[in-house]
């Protein structure tokens, strides 16, 4: 038997992306109701599964929803992030989620279904009860488009031959006694995170192997700060630098010298430019690891030895390999926001998904026409490659443009801190960010020509 719910959304998902799209859909219209429906038993999505030792990448207020601020908008005081602004970690994350939940609920206007499946055609059922339910007039919400994997619940990209000892990283702190040596498989943020936890765990450098298939271009977490000064003279750093350069990869090259990009070996041109951000002690760390495999993507681990199409590596038999090599950002493609199917959250800035599905949830709510929402709010890729986030630079460029031309979504977005290009009323006037605004329109028609050159080779 199925029973009916007179809703008006269902929101598939409860992550990031569901949550910021359901808080600005309700915070920008009075009389909307949701039920949002997840697998999982609470909101926060991947987090509710994260390795314990996880942080974010960026800083706290660019991460959540537009209505609550994750954190105390903090700047560090002592540590070696003195001076950026804190970056929250597991555990404050789910917190924060269920808090803004709760409030959700508390409305009367959100219902919260956790530990359920969506069947489609706006069906849905509970796996701990099989109860079932229908929304027949609501509209669909795909907030699991962009859903990362995560090592926790994905296989490793590898055979695993007898006896070879292979672990999640989310088993990695709770391991009893130290093996012969740490094998670290993966080049994306997770992998990092677990060199940099183990070497700050006193393990020796000596005493990590470190398979990366592809080496990463990473953002320098200094100058990706909620301040408007230092992220606008980013902007125009990033401009000047793809305004003089001869290729995708001179402008990162041109990147790195300004400050702006890291790479862990100098000697080594990463391929890789999902540029996830990293701390200057991070890349410190990471690079006193010499034993560096760089062979491509792992094919088989057994006892001793390390599988490759060129050949095997050996490594100590009771080596302890821990898998951080499952794909996080996905690359399904651009669809549109809003089709009659449904309702599909995507990146709308270069980058920052919470505020892609933030603007999403506010321009839903306020307005009818879906031809005219998506002319106004159009989604942006991820990057993969330097020549991949040209086109991203490109594109996000011009969703930047076709929502700052609307005055009310201009207004909303200066509001939040989830967008990091947001200019506060009571800075607007100082001298620092008035000279980074005047470096951006100096240097952004030439950089952006040149972006769309590289994009379209």
């Amino acid at each position: 038997m199925e029973t009916k719910v007179d809703v008006d959304y269902v929101v598939v998902g409860a992550g990031a992306m569901g949550m910021a799209f359901v808080d600005a859909l309700i915070g920008g219209s009075a009389d909307l109701s949701v039920a949002l429906i997840d697998r999982r038993v609470g909101a926060g999505g991947h987090w509710l599964d994260a390795y314990a030792f996880v942080r974010l990448h960026q800083a706290s207020a660019f991460y959540g929803v537009a209505s609550t601020l994750l954190g105390g908008g903090r700047v560090q005081a002592t540590g070696p992030e003195r001076g950026l602004h804190e970056r929250a970690g597991m555990a404050e994350v789910c917190a924060y989620y269920a808090r803004v939940l709760e409030r959700l609920v508390a409305t009367g206007r959100v219902v919260f279904h956790g530990r359920s499946e969506y069947m489609g055609d706006r069906r849905f059922r509970s796996l701990l009860s099989g109860a079932q339910f229908h929304a027949p007039r609501a509209r669909v919400v795909d907030a699991r488009y962009l859903s990362p994997d995560i090592p926790s619940q994905t296989p490793p990209p590898f055979a695993i031959e007898e006896g070879a000892h292979v672990v999640p990283v989310n088993d990695l702190a709770a391991i009893d006694a130290p093996p012969g040596r740490y094998v670290v498989v993966g080049a994306g943020k997770t992998a990092i995170d677990t060199c940099v936890w183990l070497l700050q765990g006193g393990v020796a450098p000596n005493a990590i192997t470190w398979v990366r298939p592809r080496d990463p271009w990473l953002l320098n977490r200094a100058v990706v700060q909620p301040d408007p000064a230092i992220f606008l003279g980013m902007g125009a750093d990033t401009m000047a630098a793809a305004a003089a350069a001869r290729d995708p990869d001179d402008v990162f090259f041109r990147m790195e010298d300004a400050g702006i990009m890291l790479r862990i070996d100098p000697g080594v041109t990463p391929t890789m430019a999902k540029t996830p951000t990293l701390a200057r002690w991070e890349l410190d760390l990471v690079r006193t690891i010499d034993d560096v495999v760089r062979r491509g993507h792992l094919r088989a681990v057994s006892p001793g030895r390390l599988r490759f199409a060129s050949g095997d590596v050996r490594i100590p038999a009771d080596a302890l390999i821990v898998h951080c090599a499952a794909e996080g950002l996905k690359y399904p493609g651009l669809r549109p926001i809003w089709t009659p199917q449904a309702i599909t959250p995507q990146p709308v800035r270069v980058g920052f998904p919470c505020f892609g599905a933030a603007l999403a949830g506010y321009v839903e709510g306020t307005r009818d026409d879906d031809a005219e929402k998506n002319r106004i709010c159009r989604p942006s890729p991820y990057a993969d490659t330097t020549a991949g986030w040209a086109a991203m630079q490109v594109i996000g460029g011009d969703a930047s443009l076709a929502m700052s031309k609307e005055t009310d979504l201009r207004s909303w977005a200066n509001r939040t801190t989830l967008n990091p290009a947001r200019i506060p009323e009571d800075h607007a006037d100082e001298p620092a960010v008035v000279d980074a605004l005047a470096r951006v329109r100096e240097h952004i028609g030439a950089g952006r020509a040149r972006l769309a050159e590289f994009a379209a080779r």
